[in-house]
């Protein structure tokens, strides 16, 4: 479904991302892990069209999209959902939801999707009216997931999901990209915490300074002595 070949890009001339390249097949989970700094939220960020390669070349479904901007990648299949939420504080959730799908002009699939999403998060049906602010952080994160579903994507790209959630909430997270899969959406995730990522996806990328160090099935990544010692503390 999606092939990175060997792109290099950065900021201001200074490289992040230097010749990395992965795939990820349909129907996968696949993770992207790495120490701060090792260039995984760029990778992100360029895969979507947010950022453009200056070498390398990106294939989704077949079609070159290396050169694509993000807002016609959202139409293409591809959704993003940044780290930090990005949610419009001051909207009601229903208004959040429907921004994630301004690419849909069928007001009957805005519905539908809506009514998905709020069976997916039962909470933000009842949470529904109320600005995104006034949500608890699982509650947000949740939301923010909601709306990147809400554009019907192939490809769902999740940055850090359990950044600044309490424990009690890491495992609901989880629970839920796992089902949003099983469902029959293709995962690709950034994620700090390893051993809950790697618990749900399929294989994984581990990045240092830009470059994949390395690669395999998740067992095979959690069987690591090296990947343990360095991003697991064991």
């Amino acid at each position: 479904m999606l092939e990175v070949k060997d792109i290099h890009c950065g900021y201001d001339g200074a490289p992040v991302i230097r010749g990395l390249s992965l795939e990820v097949c349909e129907g996968e989970i696949v993770a992207i892990l790495g120490a701060n700094g090792a260039g995984k939220s760029t990778t992100m960020r360029t895969i979507c069209g947010l950022m453009h390669p200056e070498k390398g070349q990106i294939l989704f479904r077949g079609e070159d999209i290396t050169r694509s901007p993000a807002s016609v990648n959202i139409r293409k299949g591809i959704s993003y959902i940044p780290e930090g939420r990005r949610l419009f504080p001051k909207l009601s959730v229903r208004e959040n939801l429907e921004l994630g799908a301004f690419t849909v002009t069928d007001r009957a699939v805005i519905e539908e999707r809506l009514e998905e999403m709020f069976t997916i998060f039962p909470k933000l049906r009842d949470r529904s009216s109320q600005t995104a602010e006034t949500l608890s952080g699982g509650e947000q994160q949740m939301c923010a997931i909601a709306r990147g579903l809400m554009s019907g994507p192939k490809l769902i790209m999740l940055d850090e999901l359990s950044l600044g959630l309490m424990p009690s909430l890491v495992e609901k997270v989880f629970e839920t990209v796992d089902l949003i899969n099983r469902q029959g959406i293709t995962v690709l995730l950034v994620e700090q915490m390893v051993q809950e990522a790697l618990d749900i996806a399929n294989r994984g990328y581990v990045l240092q300074t830009g470059r994949v160090v390395h690669s395999g099935t998740a067992r095979e990544l959690l069987d690591s002595d090296e990947v343990k010692k360095a991003y697991m503390g064991m």
